[in-house]
């Protein structure tokens, strides 16, 4: 049965305006300007926008994903949906190579049957990292090994949608090309390179780089490296942490100004647990190491649309690149991506504060955590 919604603001091809969007069985099959069909729901005052995407999310809460079982992953599920992320992919930063066989397992179980936002997959954030690990053990860290990573995914076949390496640990770009023939994204992070080698990443076939600013060396005026490449090369499509945190305002400003096609991520992780070693605690609206090494955030993408906006984005774009941007990038089938015929994974927010104030999943609405 087609149900449609009507608001003040819907989100299209990058314009708020008055409209409706109809669907069916959990996609959608109009949109419209203007007066909305007999029997539509009038939202009223509320901007409707794609739901967000999230393509860097590693924890939420307590819940870290390299280690949950159960009902952990409906948790974050349901505390993502809470704050408008309608799907994500779960990011497994650099372990030990024999854990991963198990936390990809553990993944693609809970794909199937956890509550809230949906995982349309997993993104592997190292082991092939370089010379800007951050808070990546150094010890864990190698060359890319194309046959290792053939083998971990031939268990779990379209369970890895993104995998960051640096440049340096793929000299050539066997491995990117690799994972892009098996219809992986590659996105560049976690590296020291030049320009040059990252451009050669992208000939291989990579196309994100992963937070823009961190990982990274900064850019210097003849020696510019991955920044530069990211910030001028059309086939690399940067993701930035807009938490507040991890970039300053003026760099935020930059990076969304010379590449409207950028991807807010969250990078959230979980707080209060052990990691390889280490407890992460949340402090000043992000999460650290015991050594004050910066680990990850503490928020999820609504506030960083908002700390986007408020630094000047304009709302549309915003709410684009939480939603629109991240789901093209990785070749999700969500209604921001595609259009007619798309999931309808929707978000309605308060137009002054941004606010969230409902997710639909599916079409379905999410019923929000009363806490």
């Amino acid at each position: 049965m087609t149900e449609v919604l009507a608001a003040a603001g819907v989100l299209r091809e990058g314009v708020i305006g008055p409209g409706w969007i109809a669907f069916d069985d959990g996609r959608v099959t109009g949109t419209g300007w203007g007066s909305a069909p007999r029997g539509a729901r009038d939202l009223g005052d509320v901007i409707l926008a794609p739901g967000f995407v999230d393509i860097q999310v590693n924890g939420c809460g307590t819940v870290d994903f390299l280690r949950a079982h159960g009902d952990e992953w409906s948790v974050a599920g349901r505390a993502l949906a809470d704050a408008g992320t309608t799907s994500y992919l779960a990011t497994l930063c650099s372990s030990p190579r024999e854990r991963y066989a198990d936390a990809l397992a553990r993944v693609d179980a809970a794909r199937r049957h956890a509550e809230g936002a949906r995982i349309d997959g997993v993104h592997l954030e190292g082991p092939f990292l370089g010379g800007a690990p951050g808070a990546h053990p150094r010890a864990l860290l190698g060359p890319a090994d194309p046959a290792w990573m053939d083998a971990l995914m031939a268990g779990h076949p379209g369970l890895v949608r993104l995998v960051t390496l640096a440049p340096e640990a793929d000299p050539g770009g066997a491995a990117t090309r690799a994972l892009v023939a098996a219809g992986v994204r590659v996105a560049l992070g976690h590296s020291t390179c030049s320009v040059e080698a990252a451009r050669a990443a992208a000939d291989a076939g990579a196309t994100i780089v992963t937070h823009l600013g961190n990982g990274m060396r900064p850019m210097h005026q003849r020696d510019p490296g991955l920044v530069g490449a990211a910030l001028t090369d059309p086939r690399l499509v940067p993701s930035v942490i807009a938490d507040g945190v991890h970039v300053d305002d003026v760099f935020l400003q930059v990076a969304t100004t010379m590449r409207p096609d950028a991807i807010l991520v969250s990078d959230a992780v979980a707080t209060g647990v052990d990691h390889l070693g280490g407890a992460v605690t949340g402090r000043d609206g992000a999460a650290f190491l015991p050594d004050g090494t910066l680990t990850g955030a503490t928020v999820a993408l609504d506030a960083c649309v908002r700390t986007a906006v408020r630094i000047g984005v304009p709302i549309a774009r915003a709410l684009a690149m939480a939603s629109v941007h991240p789901a093209r990038a990785v070749g999700l089938d969500t209604w921001g991506a595609m259009g007619i015929g798309g999931r309808t994974d929707l978000v309605a927010l308060a137009p002054s504060s941004t606010r969230v104030l409902g997710t639909w999943i599916d079409g379905v609405p999410h019923e929000a955590d009363p806490r």
